[in-house]
């Protein structure tokens, strides 16, 4: 199972000199963003697993009020050993940077190592439990059997073996494509909301807004052979949805200019009504903000952890522009209509003209939701990004922060490839970040038809390469990229957006932009695309063969990749196996040209045609039939790659604060408080985010506890009582399964 190990590292997100550079109103500005941030964060926990919200109350009211770093007194009054300390310790820690009990990169489940028993006794050891005894007593009945359960439930998923508190826990797979095909028709957005089946089987799609809708439905109609009645609601999440609105409210008066205000004015709107209209306005001009000293996006944003792929995990950041690393980016997108050419796909499947996007490298001061990515290409309603524009980031402190944490596995020592690529990474990933933001996702033209009937493209003559007919299939008006492929897209879009890293860092106008020429530049793309076809291999870690399933879309499409490598012959990419390693990776870097770049590019091609012409079955034959599936010679690999795999590392965040000013009495400035990189930094992090209590949020999980509570609990907790008493009496094997 995905318990970490006590020994799993931990980064800290240094963003101490950016913010130091900051003017007073725009710390005040960063504060009240990250306070909306984390605000809405909670949300993540809700739409994580029912038992998320109620593993979160109970860290929070066990570790108030202990302020000593290695929270001695919780300690000695729990009576544990000192290893069942440091497993609660990570177990904790892991929670909070995962903002969850399923890991934010893979969607695997997260199972303390400490036996029940023990984590029972820590609990009630706590100054809190004396406070809120009947609370904690009422939380651990409710989430203990959860906590350690590893059957039938893994991973999220849609049941029987997944779980996913986006719906309710009896809406099937084809439960969510049935109201889908209501959602599409009535042009309601999948984005902000969750999927209920009532106990009468009519389906309530919920908005997430603080106000609920005055006139009750928004919307109406039956789905299926049975017209099952269906209809859409705002008010889900409502105190967070609150509590966000609250914080923009109070960041509109420290907005650096009209921009930022109107941003923030139709942000407030979406949050309070439910309105995804009013958060693409907000987004509008959110891509108009140029260049600002202090970046920021909220809402629900990428459907990664959503099982059907149209969901969009509540994420809100707030960073400062790093400007020395910003201008080579700026160089990069001055370069972009120049590199579009060289993709390989016909002029008439780009888009129409170079939407001129803002790119910035950043130092993230919050960034709150599960998982905090290494770049971002935003927003992502395509009719603003095919029309009007959009924005990449790359996360600086974040790179610098993973990477140097870095363990290297399955690279050959004795030709170098190790060293050089601990030398490179780095450099390379930037690189590749770069240009997979830039013109990965922001690349290729979607063939749409508008509301009014007419087409944004020449239907007569615009010809399909692959056949040299003309293209018949399109996205229909109120059809998106998310339910045009639901369940793959995401994956799908992050292999096209890797596909073009690879594709265009061969070439020397792209890398001496980073500073890099020579033998250098030919090092560097060459570490690029080792890493890829290395992080190819690490994907099967990823893969759940029980289900033939894939729990992580970016490592899903570098397996893809890796697959095209392989398949290019030519002893290009080989796995070798290895006595200490047990396999290695090798790529023979006097083939990128030859043999490398004809296979990736025409993989790349099919990926952009079929995603331009909304050729869902085409590209579900070609991507999740045939490169996503896993033969029996690489399935064997797996097993190699488990054995060997290093966790990701934790990130400790800093935190904003408000801090009355020396010497001034009733003023206050802002602070940006750190911790170190410890299990014990995480935990006092979150401490010093949130309050210990939070009679609301309780409240909200109460409100939806039958609803979301797993089938598979109604007969135990998955049938074997045997097992809930080898867990809960200590018996750690039962707790901890590879």
């Amino acid at each position: 199972m995905a318990s970490y190990p006590n020994d799993i590292g931990v980064c800290t997100l240094d963003a101490t000199q950016a913010f130091d550079g900051l003017s007073a109103m725009e710390k005040m500005y960063a504060l009240h963003i990250a306070h909306a941030s984390w605000a809405g964060a909670k949300i993540c926990l809700f739409q994580c697993s029912h038992e998320a919200p109620v593993i979160f109350m109970l860290l929070q009211l066990t570790f108030s009020g202990e302020n000593d770093i290695g929270f001695a007194q919780l300690k000695a009054a729990a009576g544990v050993s000192e290893e069942h300390w440091t497993d609660f310790l990570t177990f904790a820690a892991a929670f909070y940077a995962n903002f969850g009990n399923y890991k934010s990169f893979g969607d695997s489940k997260i199972v303390p190592a400490i036996p029940a028993q023990d984590f029972h006794k820590i609990l009630r050891a706590s100054g809190a439990y004396g406070t809120h005894k009947a609370i904690v007593d009422e939380l651990w009945e409710a989430v203990r059997a959860l906590l350690y359960s590893t059957e039938p439930v893994k991973e999220l998923g849609f049941p029987p073996s997944g779980s996913s508190t986006y719906y309710s826990a009896n809406v099937s797979k084809e439960d969510a494509a049935a109201v889908q095909a209501f959602m599409d028709a009535h042009q309601i957005s999948g984005y902000n909301t969750r999927l209920f089946k009532e106990a009468d089987s009519s389906f309530v799609v919920r908005l997430a807004s603080a106000e609920e809708s005055s006139t009750g439905a928004i919307a109406e109609g039956s789905v299926g052979e049975k017209q099952t009645p269906v209809k859409v609601v705002a008010g889900d999440y409502a105190p967070l949805m609150g509590r966000v609105v609250a914080a923009l409210e109070k960041a509109k008066s420290h907005a650096a200019n009209p921009n930022q205000e109107n941003m923030l004015t139709h942000y407030c709107t979406s949050f309070r009504t439910g309105s995804i209209e009013a958060h693409m306005q907000g987004s509008r001009a959110w891509v108009q903000d140029k260049g600002p000293a202090v970046e920021s996006y909220l809402g629900f944003i990428e459907s990664y952890r959503d099982p059907f792929g149209v969901r969009g995990e509540w994420e809100g950041f707030v960073a400062v522009v790093n400007r020395v690393m910003s201008k080579k980016f700026t160089l990069l997108v001055d370069t972009a209509e120049s590199l579009q050419p060289l993709l390989p796909w016909p002029a008439t499947f780009e888009k129409d003209r170079f939407l001129r996007p803002d790119f910035t490298s950043l130092d993230v001061l919050s960034f709150g939701s599960s998982g905090i990515p290494a770049g971002i290409n935003i927003p992502n309603y395509d009719d603003i990004r095919q029309n009007e524009g959009f924005k990449n980031v790359s996360l600086g402190n974040v790179l610098a922060a993973s990477l140097s944490s870095k363990t290297v596995n399955f690279l050959r020592c004795d030709n170098g490839d190790e060293a050089l690529f601990k030398a490179l990474v780095k450099e390379s990933f930037e690189v590749q970040v770069g240009i997979h933001e830039l013109l990965g996702h922001g690349s290729g033209k979607m063939f749409c038809q508008n509301k009014d009937g007419s087409f944004n493209f020449d239907r007569e003559r615009t010809l399909n390469p692959l056949t040299n007919a003309p293209v018949t299939s399109f996205y229909k008006a109120g059809e998106t990229w998310d339910s045009k492929f639901p369940g793959f897209g995401s994956s799908y879009e992050e292999c096209r957006a890797e596909l073009v890293g690879i594709f265009l860092c061969v070439h020397s106008s792209v890398l001496s932009i980073f500073g890099h020429s020579g033998k250098k530049a030919e090092d560097i793309f060459y570490v690029n695309w080792l890493n890829m076809a290395r992080a190819g291999l690490l994907a099967l870690e990823f893969y759940r063969p029980a289900t033939g399933s894939w729990g992580q879309a970016h490592m899903q499409a570098r397996f893809c990749i890796l697959r095209v490598l392989l398949e290019a012959g030519q002893d290009f990419v080989t796995i070798t196996p290895d006595e200490e390693k047990g396999v290695t990776v090798s790529l023979d870097r006097s083939k990128i040209l030859e043999v490398g770049i004809p296979a990736v590019g025409a993989f790349l091609r099919k990926i952009q045609i079929y995603k331009s012409t909304a050729d869902f079955e085409a590209a579900k034959a070609m991507y999740m039939d045939n490169y996503s599936h896993v033969p029996a010679d690489m399935l064997a690999l797996r097993d190699i790659v488990l054995a060997k795999k290093k966790e990701r590392p934790l990130f400790v965040q800093p935190h904003l604060e408000l801090v009355p000013t020396n010497g001034a009495e009733g003023e206050h400035e802002v602070q940006l408080k750190t911790f170190p990189a410890t299990m014990e930094g995480v935990i006092q992090s979150f401490q010093a985010r949130f309050p210990a209590f939070d009679e609301e949020m309780l409240a909200l999980w109460r409100k939806d506890r039958e609803a979301t509570v797993p089938v598979y609990l109604a007969g135990g907790m998955d049938g074997s009582e045997k097992k809930r008493h080898k867990t809960e009496n200590g018996d750690r094997r039962a707790a901890v399964t590879a």
